[in-house]
């Protein structure tokens, strides 16, 4: 007792996972039903990883649990049903990678309690085959059209005309889902629904169809259906917009434009909450955007339009052939072949067209649809060109001929046009390029910039001679602090030798001969001429230094004189600089400004103050 106990509650727990899950995503917030319907109906496909099996995957299955044999008011248990989904969720972890693989035994479980739930309300412990089939083939991943397909060969009779009783009872199986979700006031059954969709009653065959559940907008009672499918294709959609409400910088999913406010946009969690500011109201029309799409993008995709490259009015399926097709779920196993292995698309598909199957894992499924699109309206042409050529007389057939030589006419004219268009946009780029570029007769427009220049490089081969000039002389000077450094170490070591001081005798002083760069006398040397006569040439400080009878710090005294000489080539390599960088500037701007004036730059040797 204790053991059945625990696993009716351990069933009653798996039983309210799911829309325990599915409450705390907070979907009820969102102001509008079709949208919070199929956002929850989102939640539980992709919960239940049905998003990863493909409606080719669904038949397959059908098929090889023998459901294609049974009838469709048939009644399976609980236990077979569960068997089934087995099926469906081993062979999916087949297919996936090893870095993909699902939890099978999570994901049965939380799909098989939300059909009992969903189907079995009253508890009787089983589901028919066709509730079943339908719920499965609604909720699995893949292409709307296929879907479609498949149901549509369910409820058609053998000449491929649809059977009005078979698509009611195919309403109310698959309007149980809404209601399964708590949405049932606004998608849930009743006798209008089938009128609503086919409001007058003629033969349906698998074209109209797919033209009224993929229409714009489609069935009310089903506008669920084909939302749950583009919010499937957007989730990773990336928009570089901000948004007017939340000013976030970036959307995901869904973009929404007004189209009364200018440049007013919502991300889709504002829109859906109704979210409004400014003078914008949720009474305006939105337009919903499930791309993005770069002004030049869009600019390109309006002049192909315009000339006509760009096919206007496409059907939004293909279209298919009215004979009456063989149910799919009794398809023979090679019509299925694996496609992709990519988590966001579908696993498998039909290969009626074997020849396009082989190379359709390099392209994406929009490439597919296109060229699916394109083969169909080629096709159905061809046909009717055939029809016509079987049926029409003689004169019909010199129509055609003339339509189609007017028709190579005009692509010949446009093509003219094209190369001419082309031709006159080279010559334009070729006029640019040659008159960005300077010429000789540009230099001589200004001659005031001219002359100012000139005297500028003037004035600069004058301060550089000026200062190679310094330079020499600075050296020469140098050389002669030198000698009466040596002089004054030569009169200290007398001086420490005899105990006297070296300014107290006349002898002493009139031995201090000034050393010159060309002739230098030595220490020993015999004085011929007094000392003023010996420091001629040497600065004030010097002079006065050996002048005056106190003694003073000679040392001093020089390293001031040659500090002073330090300054004065200081100050002249400033005024050089300043002079250098005007007549650079006088360049730059000759060059990149107004006249285009190219003349030869010369610069001369910047040399710098040794310190010492």
């Amino acid at each position: 007792m204790i053991e059945e106990g625990s696993k009716s509650g351990k069933a009653t727990v798996e039983k309210r996972q799911l829309f325990m899950e599915m409450r705390a995503q907070n979907f009820d917030v969102i102001r509008l039903s079709t949208y919070r319907t199929a956002c929850k109906l989102r939640f539980v496909q992709k919960r239940c990883n049905l998003h990863l099996v493909d409606v080719w995957n669904m038949i397959e299955a059908f098929r090889d649990n023998g459901l294609s044999t049974l009838d469709h008011n048939a009644e399976i248990n609980v236990s077979r049903l569960e068997t089934i989904l087995s099926s469906i969720f081993y062979q999916l972890n087949k297919r996936l990678p090893t870095t993909h693989q699902i939890n099978v035994e999570q994901s049965i479980g939380l799909l098989l309690n939300f059909m009992v739930a969903t189907y079995d309300s009253e508890g009787h412990g089983k589901l028919t085959v066709f509730s079943m089939k339908s719920m499965l083939a609604t909720m699995c991943g893949g292409k709307i059209v296929d879907k479609l397909r498949y149901i549509f060969s369910q409820i058609s009779d053998s000449g491929g005309t649809m059977v009005f009783a078979k698509f009611d009872q195919f309403l109310r199986e698959v309007l149980k889902l809404p209601t399964a979700v708590f949405e049932g006031p606004s998608f849930g059954y009743t006798e209008h629904s089938v009128r609503t969709c086919f409001p007058q009653q003629k033969k349906i065959l698998l074209n109209t169809f797919l033209d009224v559940m993929m229409a714009d907008p489609p069935p009310q009672c089903l506008v669920w259906l084909p939302l749950m499918h583009r919010l499937a294709n957007v989730e990773n959609v990336f928009h570089p917009v901000e948004c007017s409400y939340c000013r976030s910088e970036s959307m995901m999913g869904f973009r929404y434009r007004c189209q009364q406010c200018h440049g007013y946009q919502l991300c889709q969690n504002c829109f859906w909450r109704g979210h409004a500011s400014g003078p914008h109201s949720n009474q305006h029309q939105m337009k919903e955007h499930s791309s993005w799409k770069s002004p030049a993008k869009k600019l390109s995709h309006a002049i192909s339009k315009s000339l006509g490259c760009v096919p206007i009015g496409e059907p939004p399926h293909p279209v298919f052939p009215e004979a009456a097709e063989r149910p799919q779920d009794l398809a023979h196993p090679t019509q299925l072949k694996p496609v992709s292995n990519n988590m966001n698309d579908t696993i498998l598909m039909s290969s009626g067209a074997p020849t396009s199957t082989k190379s359709s894992t390099l392209e994406s499924p929009s490439r597919l649809d296109e060229e699916h699109r394109l083969i169909a309206r080629y096709a159905a042409r061809l046909a009717a060109e055939a029809s016509n050529s079987t049926q029409c007389p003689p004169t019909d057939l010199s129509f055609n001929f003339d339509a189609n030589k007017q028709q190579r006419q005009l692509i010949a004219e446009l093509e003219n046009k094209n190369r001419e268009i082309l031709q006159e946009i080279q010559r334009l780029r070729l006029e640019h390029e040659q008159a960005s570029q300077p010429t000789p007769e540009k230099a001589q427009q200004n001659p005031t910039l001219l002359a100012e220049l000139r005297l500028l490089r003037h004035r600069k081969d004058e301060l550089e001679k000026r200062m190679s000039a310094l330079q020499e002389s600075r050296r020469e000077l140098m050389v002669q602090l030198e000698g009466l450094m040596r002089l004054l170490k030569d009169e200290e070591q007398k001086a420490a030798q005899t105990g006297g001081s070296p300014h107290s005798s006349p002898s002493h002083s009139a031995s201090c001969t000034m050393p010159m760069p060309i002739r230098s006398t030595s220490a020993g040397s015999t004085p011929t001429h007094t000392p003023q006569d010996c420091l001629a040439g040497v600065g004030d400080d010097v002079l006065d230094a050996f002048s005056q009878g106190v003694p003073r710090n000679l040392r001093n005294d020089l390293l001031v004189a040659a500090d002073s000489i330090t300054n004065t080539m200081s100050s002249l390599v400033k005024e050089l600089h300043s002079v250098d960088d005007g007549l650079e500037d006088e360049e730059v701007n000759m060059r990149n400004g107004r006249d285009k004036v190219s003349a030869p730059r010369h610069y001369g040797n910047r040399h710098s103050t040794p310190s010492f």
